[in-house]
């Protein structure tokens, strides 16, 4: 067989196994699509019902969350799926998750609130005002929500961590709790000034990383948590950091630090 030959071969079987893949979310999750004014497109949407939301007349809290292409089908997903659905299937548990999905070659512009010199960006607030006052208001209405701050969470990792913490900076009184894997910080050190001169920081967050992901990743969210600390007395146990030995910047990470997260959270 010849390289050229073989190098076919090895594209058709890579393009099968792709489009053959069967889907490996649960009959919990469903999408939609809606118009983003904000950003000038549509969106497709993920949510996740629990598994009595059918049956009661329950509300449930939100959790808002980004890159859900990785969140529950392994067809759509990266690098491996969060298997957000199964782990909360098999705690029972009473949340609504609503995932967005990135904007592909857009992703770095929504989830970056500030421009990088180097890689762009700077678009997260028309990404979240997307979130707050043309995504939330549709939930809310076509769901049965707890719309409250308190009930209201925002969650992702990498550069959705980074997105996450923002949010709970902007908009305080929308998002009452955040959990924040491995956040790029760094695309955007402004976040640190910005968090200085945040006059109070009233949300619950939970900050999550590896040790072995980069030089910068445990000294950067320390960084955080210091900055977080002067605004704050934390004796009502509102910040939590979990610092995983080995942890790389990957969706295992995450994945293992779903349940721990939202179980503190709520």
């Amino acid at each position: 067989m010849t390289k050229r030959i073989e190098f076919l071969f090895l594209l058709f079987i890579t393009s099968f196994q792709l489009f053959s893949q069967q889907s490996t979310a649960s009959k919990q999750v469903s999408t939609f699509r809606i118009l983003a004014p904000q950003l000038k497109t549509t969106k497709k949407i993920w949510i996740y019902l629990p598994k009595n939301y059918s049956t009661s007349n329950k509300k449930f809290p939100v959790i808002y969350m980004h890159d859900a292409q990785n969140l529950f089908d392994n067809k759509t997903s990266y690098l491996g799926e969060w298997n957000i659905d199964e782990k909360l299937d098999s705690l029972n548990a009473q949340v609504i998750i609503v995932g967005i999905e990135h904007g592909n070659e857009k992703r770095i512009e929504e989830l970056t609130p500030f421009k990088n010199e180097k890689y762009g960006g700077g678009n997260a607030d028309n990404y979240l005002e997307f979130i707050v006052k043309t995504l939330k208001p549709e939930i809310d209405l076509k769901y049965r929500t707890k719309g409250n701050t308190k009930n209201t969470g925002i969650m992702g990792s990498s550069l959705g961590g980074l997105v996450s913490y923002y949010a709970v900076l902007k908009f305080p009184a929308i998002f009452g709790r955040a959990a924040v894997f491995s956040p790029s910080f760094w695309i955007n050190p402004e976040i640190y000034v910005l968090m200085e001169n945040t006059a109070k920081l009233s949300s619950k967050i939970y900050f999550l990383c590896g040790d072995n992901e980069s030089e910068d990743m445990v000294l950067d969210i320390y960084k955080m948590d210091k900055l977080i600390a002067q605004k704050r007395c934390d004796c009502n146990n509102m910040t939590k950091t979990k610092i995983v030995k080995g942890g790389q910047h990957n969706e295992k990470l995450w994945r293992d630090g779903f349940v721990k997260a939202y179980l503190w959270l709520f």
